[in-house]
């Protein structure tokens, strides 16, 4: 079975993260996103995957081929015309008699893809929001989705779609996106999937929807950083180390240095970061980073970047370096 994950936007609520870095590789407990999506679909049985990229898809191409042997084509958007667009740029690696699962590059989620995988149906993930006019929303009757509609004004549901798509006729998704495609039906300026997924209703296929409890957001730094705590609560990482204080859950890579420090709750040391004399809590520190003589809360430190000598509250990118006097 395939799946489709489209990753080609450039991530910018994510700035200054993503000047240099695709929003998927940023690490969170540990990992890049599409790292965790990934996992996922090894665990779930998959064989084939399509990428779609864009903004620094080398990038992420890289990280795949150098970690997983599942076979992946990569497709290029090289315009980026909304999500029913990049999905729709997927379509000749697709075997339209065979089922695909779509995952948004931008969510992680805990889902049994093998219990999914076994409908006999279309179906579409969704969860209850409190503000569901963030998102695409599903209108449920009797079981059955009835309308599909993006980010709405006045929505008639709670129910937000959360990034996962089980077509069991990719045939009938791809001729409805061609034709919203090649007729200029755009939404918000963009050709969206729930466009496309609404001419399939009104063709008369089937989807319904289901729940998912395990759904975590990764689109800005506060998501980000709530992300990687659900992530550690559910598994944390790390071996006990002379002069430094460990307070669970954590991932502390074998391949980073810390000396004299503490570090956690909620904290995330990835390959290769140094921390020296400094207190880290509900941060990320990724890779190669180096923090020394400071105290990080709610923080995100990009590759490579250098932050010296003082205690605040900071967000900075990739190959910055800051320092404080």
């Amino acid at each position: 079975m395939r799946a489709i994950i489209p990753v080609a936007g450039v991530g910018s609520r994510l700035r200054p993260h993503t000047y240099t870095l695709p929003k998927v590789l940023l690490n969170v407990a540990g990992k890049p996103i599409i790292g965790h999506i990934m996992d996922k679909l090894v665990e779930g049985g998959f064989t084939e995957a399509t990428i779609i990229v864009g903004y620094l898809g080398d990038k992420i191409r890289e990280y795949i081929e150098a970690n997983y042997k599942l076979h992946v084509d990569f497709i290029e958007q090289e315009e980026r015309k909304g999500l029913g667009h990049a999905v729709y740029s997927a379509h000749e690696t697709i075997k339209t008699d065979e089922p695909i699962l779509i995952i948004l590059g931008d969510t992680i989620f805990d889902v049994d893809l093998s219990a999914l995988v076994s409908l006999h149906t279309n179906a579409i993930g969704v969860k209850e929001v409190d503000d569901p006019r963030r998102f695409g929303v599903a209108e449920v009757v009797d079981g059955v989705i009835t309308r599909v509609i993006e980010k709405p004004e006045k929505p008639a549901t709670n129910l937000a779609l959360v990034g996962l798509y089980f077509i069991r006729n990719p045939q009938q998704l791809m001729e409805s996106l061609k034709e919203i495609i090649e007729g200029g039906v755009k939404t918000r300026g963009e050709y969206q999937l729930t466009d496309g997924l609404q001419r399939m209703i009104e063709k008369g296929e089937i989807l319904v929807p289901f729940v998912v409890e395990g759904w975590y957001d990764c689109g800005k730094p506060e998501t980000l950083l709530e992300t990687n705590r659900f992530l550690l609560e559910k598994k944390s990482v790390y071996q006990p180390l002379e002069g430094v204080v460990i307070v669970p859950p954590v991932f502390i890579s074998p391949k980073s240095e810390i000396v004299h420090s503490v570090i956690g709750p909620y904290a995330t040391i990835a390959d290769g970061a140094k921390v020296h004399h400094s207190i880290i809590r509900n941060s990320i520190v990724s890779e190669d980073a180096r923090v020394v003589r400071a105290l990080l809360d709610s923080s995100i430190v990009g590759n490579n970047a250098v932050v010296n000598g003082s205690y605040k509250r900071i967000n900075i990118g990739d190959s910055s370096e800051i320092d404080f006097y």
